[in-house]
Order: C-alpha cells, then sequence, then structure tokens
C-alpha cells in the first residue's frame, strides 16, 4: 500500500506545512501538518517542536497554507469538482 502524499506544501527557511486532504461524506475536508527541518551530521530530519525565533514564521506559513486551501478548493469549483 502507498503512503499517502500531501497535495501540497508550503515552506519558508527551515519551516514547512504540508496539506492534506481527506475525503468523506459530502465534502472534502483539508488539513495541516508543520514541521521544523533541521540537519544532524550529514542527514536532513524533521521536528514538530518550534523554538521561540520559529513562532513567526510558523504563523507566516500557516497564513500560506489557509490561503493555499483556498486556492485548492477554487481550482476545484472551477474544474467542476466539490472540494468544500
Amino acid at each position: 500500500m502507498a503512503k499517502q502524499q500531501p497535495i501540497a506544501q508550503v515552506r519558508i527557511g527551515a519551516i514547512r506545512a504540508a496539506i492534506w486532504k481527506n475525503e468523506g461524506g459530502d465534502r472534502a475536508r483539508y488539513n495541516v501538518t508543520f514541521q521544523r527541518l533541521y540537519k544532524d551530521g550529514d542527514q536532513w530530519k524533521s521536528s514538530d517542536s518550534f523554538g521561540r525565533d520559529d513562532l513567526l514564521v510558523l504563523a507566516k506559513v500557516a497564513d500560506l497554507a489557509h490561503t493555499r486551501i483556498f486556492e485548492i478548493q477554487e481550482e476545484a469549483r472551477e474544474e467542476g469538482r466539490e472540494a468544500e
């Protein structure tokens, strides 16, 4: 079974939001997960913990993810699909 992938991502620097679409009922629902990327030696890793200096960037990424969800819904409406 293939691992589900996010339908979109938003990233500023080391802070990333993944947008997930959940089908069910009469309309789609969207969820967002956030990660902070960091390098440990030669390997990239991620964390769901954010420091003080990450918080304003996290807020901006959340704002962009919110906007992107509305864009995805509008694109779906223009294609004649129900995406709300």
